[in-house]
């Protein structure tokens, strides 16, 4: 990616989490960058690639961010919460409107629209990822559990990013520890 177009991405990415997608047009984004337009257009096409990006950096940057947290951890339980530390400690930089993948599908409704398929596959893939961590700790019920954990995750999210309560994230991660204690005692 060049400079430029790197900074379009950038300046995309803090403008759309900030203000919302809709409220942002290409000439903010142009200018915030110090880009034209033309070079905007040249490299991303559209506005909707240009969110499609945005989106699919902001993903690569949390799996990427996540994947320190599970190669530290060393059990089953462990690796699980380890998703719920790093959602925690990713928060405080990167969550101060809540999840951006979430506030975005509040903007982005439309399964035909291209930045669906982004939003819809990251969620996809946090409970994908929740399944089968929680295989390791509870093969029987890992489907159930999966679920379950996705839940805690997201509402964590949700509720930290509207600030319905202190610590949301903390108190998912307890939920989730408490749910696992219990799983483990299951098989």
């Amino acid at each position: 990616m060049t400079p430029g177009a790197r900074r379009v991405l950038e300046a995309a990415g803090r403008l759309f989490y900030e203000r919302g997608i809709h409220a942002v047009g290409v000439d903010l984004v142009a200018a915030e960058a110090g880009v034209t337009k033309k070079t905007l257009y040249d490299r991303f096409g559209s506005k909707e690639q240009l969110v499609v990006e945005y989106l699919a950096d902001r993903d690569e940057r949390w799996r990427a961010f996540l994947s320190g947290y599970l190669d530290r951890a060393r059990t089953p339980r462990s690796r699980v919460l380890a998703v719920f530390d790093a959602a925690r400690d990713w928060a405080g930089p990167h969550l101060s409107r809540g999840c951006g993948m979430i506030n975005a599908h509040a903007e982005i409704g439309d399964p035909a629209h291209p930045a669906y398929a982004v939003i819809a596959g990251q969620k996809a893939w946090t409970l994908a990822l929740l399944t089968d961590l929680a295989r390791e700790v509870a093969p029987r019920r890992a489907s159930g559990l999966g679920r379950s954990l996705a839940l805690l995750h997201e509402g964590g999210l949700v509720a930290h990013g509207m600030g319905i309560f202190p610590d949301a994230l903390g108190h998912a991660r307890r939920e989730a520890e408490a749910l696992l204690r219990a799983a483990e005692g299951e098989g």
